[in-house]
């Protein structure tokens, strides 16, 4: 069984996973079974790879990056089981993503082996045809349209529409008394995407269109209940970048706007949905995306196992757990709805807001999984520094661990302890492959 304290004293030692390998230990099921009518076996299992921190640092591959995919890629370019790439990044469209991973990788991905933080968003379709404010920086105009919305508004229409609002910066307030133009629908819903550019700006016009109900033009409402719905991918406090310490995320723009919120009105700010990890949306997600990708192989055992392999704890462990949790009791109660009380009182209170709602969506969108399990595979190539000062009291510093997560994911310690710590993506995969009993190309 995992336990708390190697995780803390910095698991990913030789000696130990040399040790293992010696003596045998891997998975006792075979990851391979049956052949294709060409006679190649067929996967039986499928790979969730973070990014950043994992494949590269800000611009930058990771050198073991190549290395593990020489192993997963045939002498025709062709991945020998399914591989998708889950990020919570969310400022470019998948199709970028994939552009750009093909040619750090030097292998061809297609857009649909990328999930971004936004990509459940094309579930949410009772919103698609509402009029909605997005947030976050990039091409958020094309994105939401991408993923489906048909009238969209940015913070810079709604400041160039209301130029009184937006007062922080004394540079960009108006020279000359203003009147505002106004001529932007009143809005529906907002979606944000990721962290914007200028924060004081997006601060002050969302919190002023959830305290007016969508109408600029009116004052503040703030007893007014319940506000606007409110959408936000990647929940990332922060991501780790070229420099030695990791730099703020969206995550910590939502803890920004979270308490903003609550200082004006008393009342914490809620949400329809959050997407990104470590949310289990996100992960049935990328499930589906591996189902897809073994059809259009022609692989037609079914994919059984997940492997998520990330470098943050309180994303990529966090919620490669939780969905395992959630496979775990489907497995055990067969019921999809008793599912969704369980998972939501076990994980996360963003479960119960983004509803029994999420579980009918995967129902309805994407199908029941197929996967039994999804196990959690931590790196040491990004946020998580294995070396890092292992506290005199350990047990209290579990019980009173600085939980990085977002507000509405409660701390569970057994949701932040990985079921393999490896030095890279390059070892996650050998011991992945050793698991399943694959041999490497």
């Amino acid at each position: 069984m995992r336990g708390l304290l190697p995780f803390y004293r910095g698991a990913c030692t030789l000696s130990n996973r040399q040790a293992r390998r010696k003596a045998g230990i891997v998975g006792s099921r075979c990851g391979f079974c049956g052949t294709q009518s060409h006679g190649k076996p067929q996967p039986r299992f499928g790979l969730l790879f973070d990014i950043d921190g994992v494949l590269v640092r800000g611009r930058q591959p990771i050198p073991a990056a190549k290395k593990a995919f020489e192993k997963l890629v045939d002498s025709r370019g062709r991945f020998v089981v399914p591989v998708v790439f889950v990020t919570n990044a969310g400022n470019c469209l998948r199709q970028t993503k994939a552009d750009q991973l093909a040619h750090i990788l030097g292998i061809p991905i297609t857009q649909d082996q990328v999930i971004l933080s936004h990509s459940p968003l094309r579930m949410f379709k009772k919103f698609h045809d509402k009029c909605v404010l997005v947030s976050g920086q990039g091409p958020v105009l094309e994105i939401a349209k991408n993923v489906g919305f048909n009238n969209v508004i940015s913070v810079d229409m709604l400041r160039e529409a209301f130029p009184l609002l937006d007062m922080v910066d004394h540079n960009r307030r108006p020279k000359l008394p203003s009147n505002p133009i106004g001529n932007l629908p009143k809005v529906e819903a907002v979606v944000l995407f990721g962290e914007p550019i200028r924060w004081e700006t997006h601060l002050q016009l969302i919190v002023d269109i959830l305290l007016t109900n969508g109408n600029l033009s009116s004052v503040h409402q703030p007893q007014k209940t319940p506000h606007l719905p409110l959408l936000a991918c990647n929940m990332d406090l922060m991501w780790m970048a070229e420099t030695h310490s990791p730099r703020f995320g969206h995550g910590t723009f939502l803890v920004c706007l979270e308490n903003i919120y609550k200082k004006i009105t008393g009342r914490n700010l809620k949400y329809e949905a959050l997407m990104g990890k470590p949310s289990e949306l996100t992960y049935h997600f990328a499930e589906y995306l591996i189902r897809s990708q073994a059809t259009q192989r022609q692989w037609k055992l079914p994919i059984t196992s997940l492997y998520a392999i990330g470098d943050n704890l309180m994303t990529d462990i966090y919620g490669a757990n939780l969905y395992n949790r959630y496979l775990e009791e489907r497995v055990a109660v067969k019921s999809p709805q008793t599912v969704a009380h369980m998972g939501a009182a076990a994980g996360s209170d963003a479960a119960a807001a983004a509803g029994g709602g999420s579980v009918n969506l995967w129902e309805s969108e994407l199908a029941l999984p197929s996967a039994t399990s999804c196990k959690s595979v931590l790196v040491c190539t990004g946020v998580y520094n294995p070396n890092a000062e292992v506290p005199p009291d350990a047990s209290h510093c579990i019980k009173e661990t600085v939980f990085h997560g977002h507000r509405d994911f409660r701390f569970d310690p057994a949701l932040v302890e990985p079921d393999h710590v490896v030095q890279d993506v390059a070892e996650a995969v050998e011991r992945i492959l050793e698991l399943e009993k694959m041999e490497p190309l």
